[in-house]
């Protein structure tokens, strides 16, 4: 029998022992693919390059994803297997405080993957989850993968579509059906990010609570107010801020010689 591993609170990195187990668990429970696992792992990848930290950038990106969010007419929050395991509250709360829709959408779809994710959302307070079964009888043009498979109710009405951890392809499509696609992605080269309206780059559990007060902040504001913020965000000028914000942040390291700071001192000792 294996014995359960207990993660210290100790451990320099215990948050993020913390989401690869419990990854892991919901790869047993059929919420997360073994792909999805080496996905996360990527992502993190991304997330030293930033600091593992919320940037000003992505701070105003959050900003305008709220207002857009609460502008749409019908707006959807679209959900893979990691988004369901890293922040099931948050999606429910930010659905609730925008009015937002919540669809499962899965590259790797099975019935059984579908209904595990449902159970997950209506466990933390979903009254309605689509994209389940039979209900994903529409398609997106120009998808070979089984995430061209959507709700008629969901993602094919939807004009604002909240898309975290997504697929290039999928983003794509979305844009040229005339639909906004907000992402939420620690990699702002990939295709995801570099075709969404609106990037937020930052690491998803770190957003969602952002976003959810960003919304309830924004609200009350008046349409104009809520256009204004939308019209004076540039996509591509964000991602350009973006990747230089990592190049300097790694020029700066570089320099140093060392990422941690203790290891520093460690150093400085040795060479006295």
């Amino acid at each position: 029998m294996v014995k359960k591993t207990e993660i210290s609170l100790n451990h320099p990195r215990a948050k993020s022992l913390k989401t690869r187990h419990s990854l892991v668990s919901h790869v047993k429970s059929g919420v997360v693919t073994l792909a999805g696992v080496l996905a996360h792992g990527r992502g993190e990848a991304f997330d030293y390059l930033l600091g593992e930290k919320t940037t000003e950038t992505a701070h105003a990106a959050i900003k305008t994803a709220a207002a857009t969010m609460l502008l749409a007419e019908h707006p959807v929050i679209s959900v893979n297997g990691n988004i369901a395991a890293l922040v099931p509250e948050g999606i429910i709360k930010l659905a609730e405080v925008t009015g937002a829709k919540i669809e499962v959408n899965l590259f790797h779809r099975t019935l059984h993957r579908e209904e595990a994710i449902k159970q997950l959302l209506e466990k933390y307070g979903a009254k309605e989850v689509l994209g389940v079964g039979e209900a994903c009888s529409a398609e997106i043009p120009e998808i070979c993968s089984e995430r061209r498979n959507v709700d008629p109710k969901g993602i094919l009405l939807a004009d604002v579509i909240l898309v975290p951890l997504e697929d290039g392809d999928r983003t794509e499509a979305l844009r040229k059906m005339g639909k906004t696609v907000i992402t939420v992605d620690l990699n702002p080269l990939s295709r995801t990010a570099q075709w969404a309206n609106v990037t937020i780059v930052d690491e998803v559990a770190r957003t969602f609570p952002l976003l959810i007060e960003e919304s309830k902040l924004l609200k009350n504001q008046t349409k104009k107010n809520l256009q204004n913020i939308v019209s004076s965000f540039d996509n591509k000028k964000n991602l350009a801020t973006t990747i230089e914000q990592i190049n300097q942040r790694l020029s700066g390291l570089a320099k140093q010689g060392v990422y941690i700071p203790e290891a520093n001192e460690l150093y400085k000792e040795h060479e006295t």
